[in-house]
């Protein structure tokens, strides 16, 4: 299984090709409908694929997590997605992918899993309202294969949320009202609603106002709205944007290719774009510069994105008022 992920170095070369790669699997037969539903996570997002060890239950955890098991030495909770999704059935899932991101590893059991396929993220769309609201809003992103199977993109970063143990009002404690918010307004792209409402919650927390998107797609439209305001009223658009905040991970359009859209117009040269991903990892920060990306900023730390704002509105300010 471990043959699935070789070639690393060829995926990093998808940074701003709007190209992603997913590794597909299943968990089993939804007992509504009797079908095997394909899913799909990010290869950057999956450190390896493994039988699953022995899993250790623990007290106090939420129904899908298992229990955690040892991996070189390190304790790594297991979430059984079958379960936490509600469409898997009572087979074994022995088939555990480990995946990293937002500064975490974590195991989901799985029934089996199948390729990896590359495509575009524009092949990737917003799901439609009815399966979001049956599933709760855990698929970001759907797709249909050349054999007709529909694959659904999870929000892992809704599993990790809800499996773990966040302290919202820890991490909100210390951000206050940011002196002259009023002046500003921050554009943000993120298909993930927990990813969403941690940034609104950020910004509604420093003052500040916001226009946000589920993908890269939406944001840049309204962005080249906004720059055709501002050609019209003979303004900047630094005027009516202060900065954009982008998720890498997006159906339609990803945060590169988004980045590398503002900063080829030179209508958003005075506009910082900060990514704002879950995808954590030096080699994705180097992935993000390479596209023109000013600053990287791990999600769920909102006091550290805070900070980022404060700083990079504050030299904003500055540029404006020289």
């Amino acid at each position: 299984m471990s043959e699935l992920l070789k070639n690393i170095d060829a995926r990093t070369r998808l940074a701003g090709t709007n190209k992603l790669e997913i590794l597909l699997f299943t968990l089993g037969a939804d007992p509504r409908t009797g079908r095997r539903e394909t899913f799909g996570i990010n290869v950057f997002k999956v450190r390896e694929v493994m039988r699953t060890p022995p899993i250790t239950a623990a007290p106090e955890m939420p129904a899908a997590v298992q229990g955690m098991v040892s991996l070189r030495g390190a304790l790594v909770p297991v979430v059984d997605l079958g379960r936490y999704v509600g469409i898997g059935d009572d087979s074994p899932r022995d088939i555990m992918i480990v995946t990293e991101y937002n500064g975490h590893t974590q195991g989901f059991l799985v029934e089996a899993v199948d390729t990896i396929l590359r495509l575009d993220w524009s092949q990737m769309r917003v799901p439609p309202e009815m399966l979001s609201a049956k599933l709760g809003g855990l698929v970001t992103a759907v797709t249909e294969l050349a054999d007709a199977r529909l694959v659904m993109m999870l929000d892992v970063e809704k599993v990790l949320s809800e499996t773990s143990n966040y302290d919202d009002e820890f991490l909100f404690r210390d951000i206050t009202p940011v002196p002259g918010a009023d002046e500003h307004v921050v554009y943000f792209a993120d298909d993930s609603s927990v990813a969403r409402r941690q940034i609104v919650q950020t910004l509604d927390a420093m003052g500040l106002r916001h226009v946000g998107a589920v993908n890269g797609r939406q944001a840049w439209d309204e962005l080249r709205k906004v720059a055709a305001h501002a050609d019209a009223t003979g303004r900047k658009v630094s005027d009516f944007v202060s900065l954009v905040l982008t998720d890498v991970e997006m159906p339609e359009m990803d945060g590169y290719m988004l980045t590398r859209q503002i900063k080829a117009d030179r209508r958003f040269a005075d506009i910082p774009v900060i990514m704002h991903s879950s995808l954590s990892g030096m080699s994705n920060q180097q992935l993000g510069r390479s596209v023109g990306v000013d600053e990287y900023v791990p999600k769920f730390e909102p006091q550290r994105l805070a900070q980022t704002l404060v700083r990079r509105l504050g030299a904003h300010g500055s540029e404006q008022g020289g």
